[in-house]
Formats: C-alpha cells, structure tokens, sequence
C-alpha cells in the first residue's frame, strides 16, 4: 500500500489492489517477477536505447547532516522519475547511489537530494561508472 501511494497509483477503495499498464519497470515492486523471468525463461525485463530518465532520490523525512543514508527501500528516500537533463542540471542524487554515504547538509522532506548534499565516496565502482555515464557526449543535452 505504501508503494502505491509513493508511485501515485490508482487503487481499490482499501489501496491494497491496483491495476495499471505503463512502458516502464518499477523496480522495488517488480523485481522478484523480473528476476524469475530472466533466470527461468531467459527473458530481458528490459534494455535502455539510451540515458533519457533518471531516478532522482527524494527525502521521505526531514534528514539531519551526519545521518548515513539507507538506500532504496529504507526509510530515508525514495525514488522519482526525472528527465536526465533536469537530474544533471539539478546535479540531483541518482536512487542508486543513495545508501551509505553521510549526509553532508540537512534536507527537509520532499526535497531532492543532490550530489552536494552527500559526502560521495569517488573510490567506488557504482560512483566511477555513474560519473562515466553522465559524461557521456550523448547526456549533453541542451
């Protein structure tokens, strides 16, 4: 129910059962179905042609400086779909880089996360291919 309401799904008057089609994958609620489908009938849940939306963290609660961030699926952010070329400008903190590095700034609930408000670790492998990506020529969008 959390996850419907987070997303902004429409629901059953309970907000236990939903019913929607859309182009995309909700990872946090469909990865479980998306790994069986690649492990046991050797189907791709998905394959981007291109860096055309980002998934920018946003804090569920008012977060103090010091505080270590928990990731997807904790209790600190959440993820909302972005237009790369508003993330990069924004410099916004990508959802999977949002689980443990310190918070550097306070950020009040509901604001976006960016790169500036987290002491980012540039040593790591998920940080250095994120860096690569977003260097690309092809993310220079106007």
């Amino acid at each position: 129910m959390h996850c419907f309401a987070e997303y902004g799904l429409r629901t059953d008057p309970s907000g236990r059962y939903g019913a929607l089609y859309r182009p995309y994958h909700l990872i946090g609620m469909e990865l479980g179905v998306s790994v069986a489908s690649a492990v046991l009938r050797g189907e791709p849940t998905g394959t981007p042609r291109a860096f055309l939306g980002d998934v920018m963290s946003v804090a569920k609660r008012d977060l103090r400086a010091g505080e270590i961030l928990d990731g997807e699926g904790g209790y600190m952010v959440y993820g909302k779909l972005a237009p790369v070329g508003a993330s990069l400008a924004g410099r916004a903190l990508p959802i999977g880089l949002a689980g443990g590095f310190p918070l550097r700034n306070d950020v009040t609930a509901g604001a976006v996360l960016s790169y500036d408000d987290v002491d980012i670790d540039e040593t790591v492998t998920a940080v250095k291919l994120r860096r690569q990506l977003e260097s690309a020529p092809s993310n220079q969008i106007p």
